[in-house]
């Protein structure tokens, strides 16, 4: 090997070994583990709070509409039936 070549090998070398340090040194930090897991654990019931409000809001929506659409299908029957008998009469 030449002494650029080396040179070259110890620079990837460094570059390597300063990465598995920062790995490391992550790895070791307890307390930002535990702040990220945190975060990520509050993320995830927000996310899912959104979700469960989303669909009581169309629950809710669903149940005010019920009895209108119970509603109209009698009225409509009702149309229908007195049309019948007056027909028939």
């Amino acid at each position: 090997m030449t002494a650029q070549e080396l040179e070259q090998e110890i620079e990837r070398t460094r570059e390597h070994l300063g990465e598995t340090i920062d790995e490391l040194a992550g790895k070791a930090d307890l307390k930002a583990r535990a702040q990220a897991r945190a975060a990520e654990m509050k993320a995830r019931a927000q996310e899912r709070a959104a979700d469960i409000s989303g669909r009581v809001r169309e629950s809710q929506a669903l149940r005010r509409r019920w009895p209108v659409a119970v509603a109209a299908g009698v009225l409509i029957a009702g149309t229908v039936i007195v049309r019948c008998r007056r027909k028939k009469a």
